[in-house]
């Protein structure tokens, strides 16, 4: 733990200039003084279109007092840049309804009020997938939730309207999930940190007359349970508010991704280090590479090079080098100790390892 958090302490010097630079609210020249949102826009693709900094987003509305919520932009809403007698830059929302209610009219003819969705804050398609179906916990809370352990057939695989046993639930909750460890989450230091899990099925409690089992429906199947998968309470799993908000003084490492890939680019998903005591949905983190430390002697080397000769007489000195910013991540579910984040900006290939800290 000592090590860790000298690590964290030296990462945060090299990022000590960068961090130290304020927030500045800057205009893109390129942005329209005049933009219509429509259905299948981000807030972060908005934001981007004004800002160099989109998590700066709510400071453009500084001026608007109708605005109780800047993340919530609506299909239809015209969006106005304008400038006030001091030369500040904000924007106006025109809207021409303050509830967002829409006519629809259905097959008969009938007309019927639709209230209509604010834009997600991020590609909603893209992480629902991992919202939905991926989730990470600690190896001891996955180990104490019971689990299947066959059916009335002897089969081994389990999908859709099958009946199978199980280990007694703990608590009663008639809504059930069926999940499988994938794999750990290790962080830099080696740690396990919890385990990735994957949805694999709703299911349901059957009445029985079993004591010391549970027989369980399922109900609809994403992939073939198995004996020995992990019985949950169901919890829909939806979409965490998100506000844009620019990390502090946080500092962690991208220790995994979810589709196991050595090449990681933008609207990839990745796994920090940092859990939700260090972030939220919506925080936005800058990604640093830090090359190799340099062993400065006769002739320069990098520090774990094959040929790296270090001796009492001639050890030459060890250079760190600075981190360089290379991206950009925005946190969209956190759990314990650990969090996905979608890579939104990528000047390289991110991978494990990369630094996360002030954007």
């Amino acid at each position: 733990m000592m090590i860790k958090n000298l690590a964290r302490l030296l990462i945060i010097a090299f990022l000590l200039p960068l961090s130290c630079i304020a927030d500045v609210l800057q205009i893109k020249e390129s942005a329209p003084q005049l933009y219509v949102v429509k259905k299948g826009d981000t807030l972060w693709d908005i934001s981007n279109l004004y800002l160099s900094k989109p998590w700066l987003w709510p400071e453009l509305w500084r001026n608007n007092v109708h605005i109780i919520n800047p993340h919530l932009i609506y299909p239809g809403d015209e969006l106005r840049l304008v400038k006030n007698g001091k030369g500040e830059v904000s924007l106006e929302l025109v809207r021409e309804s303050s509830d967002k209610q829409s006519i629809k009219l259905s097959p008969d003819g009938k007309k019927s009020l639709k209230q209509l969705e604010a834009i997600p804050a991020l590609p909603w398609s893209v992480i629902s997938p991992y919202i939905q179906n991926e989730m990470i916990m600690t190896n001891e809370s996955y180990e104490r939730h019971p689990y299947v352990l066959g059916n009335g057939e002897g089969a081994v695989r389990y999908a859709t309207d099958n009946l199978v046993v199980g280990k007694a639930l703990r608590r009663r909750s008639d809504e059930l999930r069926i999940v499988r460890k994938q794999n750990e989450i290790i962080d830099m230091q080696g740690n396990v940190i919890g385990v990735q899990v994957r949805h694999l099925a709703r299911a349901k409690v059957v009445k029985s007359k079993l004591k010391k089992q549970s027989l369980i429906k399922i109900k609809e199947s994403s992939l073939e349970a198995k004996r020995g998968d992990r019985i949950i309470p169901f919890k829909e799993l939806g979409q965490d508010e998100i506000s844009l908000s620019a990390a502090d003084e946080q500092t962690g490492f991208i220790i995994d991704d979810l589709e196991q890939h050595n090449l990681l680019g933008k609207f990839n998903v990745v796994v920090l280090d940092l859990g939700e005591a260090d972030v939220s949905a919506g925080t936005v983190m800058g990604i640093y590479a830090q090359g190799p430390n340099i062993i400065d002697g006769y002739q320069p080397k990098y520090e774990g090079e094959s040929d790296v000769i270090r001796s009492a007489f001639e050890r030459g000195d060890e250079i760190a080098q600075p981190a360089l910013k290379v991206g950009e991540v925005v946190v969209f579910k956190s759990f314990e100790k650990a969090s996905y984040a979608l890579i939104t900006e990528s000047a390289k290939v991110i991978k494990r390892g990369m630094i996360v800290a002030k954007p």
